[in-house]
């Protein structure tokens, strides 16, 4: 039987959830079809004996931030944020106090005015900084493509061309140079640094000082906050505001195929047997070779489109560590203790040298870490007196065996004796997930890749994924691509789905045809 509906969301992760909520709410006929029998895509959780676990996404800075999320009100359907004393701690080396950043700004600077008296006021010109400009950057950021009124009060609240110009500038460095640029000492250039690091970003990249800064400065501002109970409430907080608009849903039914005829989206395939009429619009939360490369027929892919996408590239693999901790971590710095994510791996300098690692395809001696204690955040994560800590590390691109990943993680597990010496003997239990394990159960992780592509500058704005227009259109009218995928890539803040969903209700919408076409156009011409 052929079913049909306004719209069809494929993939029920954030993305794919929000653009659902905005087109139901907007009173359209939505179905989410979800390959997994469990909703919410990489926001998931589990709870034994006790212990729960965040399998994927863990803390949400950009959750909290997020324009799109907060309007959601998720808190009316049970969510609760968890904070641990202290957002983050960067631990330099094992002998040395770690950089930290406290929720008192002025803490913060404390710490860094102890290693050098200047870096303190740093500290604190950057955050007052970032505070003047806030609203509108997040605005500019997550909730519209292209942002061309936010934009234009962010100028505004710069005040002059003059700084309009030093700000574009500041945001164009590479990580390492930003540090070395506002801190003398090296624990302000570490912050930095490990955060760019946590994004993904390379800290010789351009671009990379702002996901360094971004991230440094939510850090300050709102924290690293878990979800209360585990990461899989968030999701439930999401489906159920869902449900409230009307939104149906099916699970356990890959979608095998999308319908275009006469070059517009008009149905969708199961691996059931399932076949969909949409009326309106589809939206894939997937990554953008699954909708590419699987999805749509191959005839109708443009030439320009199949050769830049052999051309895209993934985020580096993941590889994951979950501990039961029988007592929290014994940290030689002091200051890592009450950390929410503590960062580890040495200083701004050590860590160019493990991302060219990376960048050249060897397994890091002594990787960067990116740790989360939940237990520390959120004390209903494990019983009274243990931690339920996770660690992870990245491969190097093109390398996602089990062999390579199992080598990484004996490494991790050395990193975290070096630092927390009688780490191992705390540990209860412990599970590695591999690149392959992330890829098997959520496709748009491909090769163990959380970020939907890598967010370099070669792969961000109007190159993202490839060559084209920089938002969620495709050269199918009706087709919307609303994953990580596409601008502003990765983060649990609901922003590409949003945009995605907001594309199409303006499409369709009576005057849509004076936008839609010639937009069509010129993407189709950009991909030919």
């Amino acid at each position: 039987m052929v079913e049909t509906v306004d719209a069809v969301v494929v993939g029920s992760g954030p993305n794919g959830l929000v653009a659902a909520i905005a087109l139901a709410d907007a009173g359209w006929d939505v179905l989410v079809v979800e390959a997994s029998d469990q909703l919410g895509g990489a926001v998931r959780s589990s709870s034994a004996d006790g212990w729960t676990t965040d399998h994927c996404s863990s803390c949400y800075p950009l959750g909290v931030a997020s324009p799109v999320i907060r309007a959601l009100e998720l808190e009316r359907f049970g969510l609760k944020w968890a904070h641990a004393p202290r957002p983050l701690a960067h631990l330099l080396d094992a002998e040395s106090p770690a950089a930290f950043i406290d929720p008192d700004p002025e803490r913060t600077a404390a710490g860094l005015a102890a290693e050098h008296p200047a870096d303190g006021e740093a500290w604190l010109r950057l955050y007052e900084g970032y505070i003047k400009i806030r609203e509108p950057l997040l605005r500019a950021l997550l909730t519209g493509w292209p942002p061309v009124g936010a934009a234009g009060r962010l100028v505004r609240q710069l005040g002059s061309l003059a700084e309009l110009g030093r700000f574009a500038r500041f945001m164009a460095l590479p990580v390492h140079r930003m540090g070395q640029e506002l801190f003398a000492g090296q624990r302000g250039r570490a912050l930095l640094t490990g955060n760019a690091m946590h994004a993904d970003a390379p800290p010789s990249a351009t671009v990379s000082g702002t996901m360094g800064w971004l991230l440094a400065m939510l850090a300050q501002d709102i924290g690293f906050p878990v979800v209360q109970g585990g990461s899989g409430r968030l999701a439930d907080a999401m489906i159920a505001r869902a449900r409230e608009s009307g939104v149906d849903f099916a699970t356990g039914e890959p979608v095998v195929g999308l319908t275009v005829n006469g070059g517009r989206i008009t149905g969708v395939r199961t691996a059931a047997g399932r076949t969909i009429s949409v009326k309106r619009a589809v939206i894939a939360d997937t990554s953008a070779p699954v909708l590419y490369d699987e999805l749509l027929p191959s005839a109708i892919i443009p030439a320009g489109l199949r050769r830049d996408l052999a051309k895209f590239e993934w985020d580096f693999p993941t590889v994951k560590v979950n501990y039961r901790l029988s007592a929290a971590a014994p940290w030689t710095a002091k200051d890592a203790h009450t950390a929410g994510v503590v960062h580890l791996g040495g200083n701004a300098d050590d860590l160019v040298h493990t991302a060219a690692d990376l960048d050249t395809g060897r397994l890091p001696g002594a990787p960067f870490l990116l740790v989360g204690q939940t237990s520390t955040a959120d004390p209903s994560r494990s019983p009274a007196g243990t931690e339920a800590l996770w660690a992870y590390s990245h491969l190097p691109r093109g390398v996602a065996d089990d062999a390579s990943a199992d080598k990484i993680a004996g490494r991790m597990d050395r990193q975290l004796e070096r630092h927390a010496p009688g780490f191992s003997e705390l540990v209860l239990d412990r599970q590695v997930q591999r690149p392959g394990e992330f890829e098997a159960g959520n496709a748009a992780m491909g090769l163990g890749a959380l970020g939907g592509g890598t967010t370099q500058l070669h792969q961000q704005l109007v190159f993202r994924p490839t060559l084209g227009l920089g938002g969620p259109r495709t050269f199918v009218d009706g087709l919307y691509l609303g994953s990580g995928a596409i601008h502003p890539g990765p983060g649990v803040h609901g922003a590409c789905g949003w945009l995605a969903a907001r594309a199409a209700l303006r499409d369709a919408a009576p005057l849509g045809l004076l936008t839609r076409r010639p937009t069509s156009a010129l993407l189709r011409r950009l991909q030919a």
